[in-house]
């Protein structure tokens, strides 16, 4: 073999060499793209994802945070309507215990009305004496029916007339007035108690209004605002 054979051969060798590598190249190139683009493509879609959850959780947020408002709205408004309807109540009970004022002015009916509460107390008490106090007002009234009052309770309950001690020291509190809207104050009535004070029957006509208020609140609620009031 001469020079030209081993040139030619040589030459054919690196043709075949340089063709080998550049396929090879080649393919790597091709490979690393394509890696690249699953890469990519992950990348991508991991960023979509992460995205999409943060969207979510924003979306959701906001959910949370309407119903919050919702329900606190919805909270002031059941509020305001219990508000509404408490005024009205007391405002109808504040009526009423300015007609009780009225009372005390026919003095026939107000006598009445004292000998009776002074019967259902001595009814209530059993007691053979009692302590009796009424507002300073009212002292010559409670005097003119003690007789008739123990007298009936006596009756009724078949046992001798108690002792009625009205107490000239202690009264009870006057009429309400517009100089002291915010005293102590009785529309009238009348409170016994044994003679030691351990047992007391409160008969004012205030006290009598608190619990026919209480007792008939439901009943009033109902009347006034219906099976679906709040």
């Amino acid at each position: 073999m001469n020079d030209a054979d081993v040139s030619k051969q040589i030459q054919q060798m690196v043709r075949f060499i340089r063709q080998e590598a550049e396929e090879k190249a080649s393919e790597i190139s091709v490979s690393a793209e394509e890696e690249f683009n699953i890469e990519k493509l992950q990348l991508v879609e991991a960023e979509k994802k992460k995205i999409r959850q943060e969207y979510e959780r924003k979306e959701k947020q906001v959910e949370v945070r309407k119903k919050i408002e919702y329900s606190m709205q919805l909270n002031a408004s059941r509020i305001k309507v219990l508000q509404a309807q408490d005024d009205l109540v007391n405002k109808m009970k504040e009526d009423a215990m300015k007609e009780l004022l009225r009372v005390s002015n026919n003095h026939h009916e107000y006598k009445n009305l004292l000998k009776d509460l002074i019967v259902q107390g001595l009814l209530r008490l059993k007691e053979p004496a009692v302590l009796l106090r009424c507002r300073k007002e009212d002292h010559h009234h409670v005097e003119s029916v003690l007789h008739s009052a123990k007298h009936e309770y006596a009756s009724k309950a078949d046992v001798h007339q108690p002792e009625i001690f009205v107490d000239h020291d202690v009264y009870l509190p006057p009429a309400p007035s517009h100089n002291d809207a915010h005293g102590q104050f009785c529309s009238g009535g009348v409170v016994l108690a044994s003679r030691d004070g351990k047992i007391v029957f409160e008969s004012t006509l205030d006290a009598r209004l608190e619990v026919v208020f209480r007792k008939k609140l439901p009943e009033i609620r109902k009347l006034l605002f219906g099976q679906k009031a709040v």
